[in-house]
């Protein structure tokens, strides 16, 4: 039978690694929360996605609006905390920020219009970072984290490496590396673990936005000893497994889960 008492947030639930991740833990027995900002056929998509993981077994609610707002993150813990368990006490054991909006502009251009500009930079990093320390802090001071709770922040190979039209979202990348880095430390007296996924190159509606990308899915799937490319799926099993609780101890890390592309690529580039 399984547990009811297992509550999921995913910020970022409607498309890639976010709706991966629900999937798997819906099957596991996960009651599921979600934060998406979908419009016209999108919209629809991610309320027959909801019906889906429903069909599970599990009660699901999706909230369709901006993550990175104050005003919607108050909603959604306040939901949580009295409404989606009946009154019942329950605490979150899988928070997930898979959020993936951000300016995709170079730094610099003859032409200051095309550039990123400040507005931009700073929108990229609350919304992919900066969100992250927002959402852990009401969570944790409301009670909703607690002993075997498990956050995960999805990061990317744009954190250590230089990509044409990526600077500020590369930025926001380094910091939520950073802030996973610095929520371990400070929860773990709370046995609460944080580590953010390094996926590798993967197909997803955010990743295809970038220019070129479909080249570097190509080299990407060359280069990986599995001789495919990363998907979604290979990312929800392993946070499905790391929610665990047999893997308290594996926190504050980046972890690449990519089939050990990363690796090769970086053997063929120093030869």
């Amino acid at each position: 039978m399984k547990d009811r008492n297992l509550y999921a947030l995913i910020l970022g639930v409607s498309s890639g690694f976010g709706k991966a991740c629900a999937l798997e833990l819906a099957g596991m027995g996960y009651n599921i929360i979600g934060a998406h900002l979908d419009l016209g056929s999108n919209k629809q998509r991610a309320e027959e996605f909801r019906q889906e993981l429903e069909s599970f077994g599990v009660k699901v609610k999706f909230f369709n609006a901006n993550a990175s707002d104050d005003n919607v993150r108050k909603e959604i813990v306040d939901y949580i905390k009295h409404d989606f368990s009946d009154g019942k006490e329950h605490v979150l054991r899988v928070l997930i920020h898979s959020l993936a909006f951000g300016a995709i502009k170079p730094l610099f251009d003859k032409n200051p219009d095309n550039a990123v500009n400040k507005r931009q930079i700073e929108m990229t990093m609350d919304v992919m970072a900066n969100s992250l320390v927002y959402w852990v802090q009401d969570l944790f001071v409301n009670n909703l984290l607690a002993e075997n709770s498990r956050i995960f922040g999805l990061t990317s190979i744009g954190s250590t490496r230089a990509m044409n039209n990526y600077g500020a979202i590369s930025a926001a990348k380094c910091a939520l590396e950073a802030y996973t880095r610095q929520i371990a430390i400070e929860l773990a007296p709370y046995k609460i673990t944080a580590n953010a996924i390094l996926a590798g190159l993967t197909d997803t509606p955010a990743s295809n936005k970038i220019p070129g990308f479909d080249k570097m899915l190509a080299h990407a799937k060359e280069h990986n000893p599995f001789g495919r490319n990363t998907v979604p799926e290979d990312v929800a099993k392993a946070v499905a497994m790391l929610a665990d609780e047999k893997f308290y101890w594996i926190t504050g890390q980046v972890l690449g889960v990519d089939g050990g592309e990363s690796i090769l690529n970086f053997i063929e580039t120093h030869k």
